[in-house]
Protein backbone atom coordinates (compact mmCIF):
# COMPACT_ATOMS: atom_id res chain seq x y z
CA UNK A 1 0.00 0.00 0.00
CA UNK A 2 1.51 3.35 -1.01
CA UNK A 3 2.09 5.97 1.60
CA UNK A 4 -0.25 8.92 1.77
CA UNK A 5 1.12 11.95 -0.06
CA UNK A 6 3.47 10.17 -2.43
CA UNK A 7 1.51 11.52 -5.41
CA UNK A 8 2.37 15.04 -4.31
CA UNK A 9 6.09 14.24 -4.27
CA UNK A 10 6.12 12.18 -7.46
CA UNK A 11 3.73 14.05 -9.76
CA UNK A 12 2.78 17.51 -8.52
CA UNK A 13 5.87 19.18 -7.01
CA UNK A 14 8.31 18.13 -9.76
CA UNK A 15 6.01 19.60 -12.41
CA UNK A 16 5.75 22.88 -10.52
CA UNK A 17 9.52 23.07 -9.93
CA UNK A 18 10.23 22.15 -13.55
CA UNK A 19 7.80 24.73 -14.91
CA UNK A 20 9.26 27.57 -12.86
CA UNK A 21 12.77 26.32 -13.63
CA UNK A 22 12.09 26.53 -17.36
CA UNK A 23 10.59 30.00 -16.97
CA UNK A 24 13.69 31.18 -15.13
CA UNK A 25 16.00 29.57 -17.70
CA UNK A 26 14.21 31.24 -20.60
CA UNK A 27 14.05 34.58 -18.81
CA UNK A 28 17.72 34.36 -17.83
CA UNK A 29 18.82 33.61 -21.39
CA UNK A 30 16.72 36.39 -22.91
CA UNK A 31 17.77 39.03 -20.35
CA UNK A 32 21.37 37.72 -20.16
CA UNK A 33 20.90 37.50 -16.40
CA UNK A 34 23.27 34.78 -15.16
CA UNK A 35 21.94 34.50 -11.57
CA UNK A 36 18.42 33.94 -12.87
CA UNK A 37 19.70 31.40 -15.38
CA UNK A 38 21.64 29.56 -12.67
CA UNK A 39 18.63 29.49 -10.37
CA UNK A 40 16.51 28.10 -13.19
CA UNK A 41 19.04 25.36 -13.92
CA UNK A 42 19.28 24.40 -10.25
CA UNK A 43 15.49 24.38 -9.87
CA UNK A 44 15.08 22.21 -12.99
CA UNK A 45 17.70 19.72 -11.79
CA UNK A 46 16.02 19.60 -8.38
CA UNK A 47 12.71 18.92 -10.12
CA UNK A 48 14.29 15.99 -11.99
CA UNK A 49 15.94 14.45 -8.93
CA UNK A 50 13.24 15.29 -6.36
CA UNK A 51 10.99 12.24 -6.88
CA UNK A 52 13.89 9.78 -6.66
CA UNK A 53 15.36 11.29 -3.51
CA UNK A 54 12.12 11.84 -1.59
CA UNK A 55 10.34 8.66 -2.64
CA UNK A 56 13.49 6.63 -2.03
CA UNK A 57 13.53 7.94 1.54
CA UNK A 58 9.78 7.40 2.06
CA UNK A 59 9.42 3.91 0.64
Amino acid sequence: MPLTGTTIFSHILPVIFGFFGLLLIISGVIDENNPKLGLGLVLFIVACAFPYVVLGALI
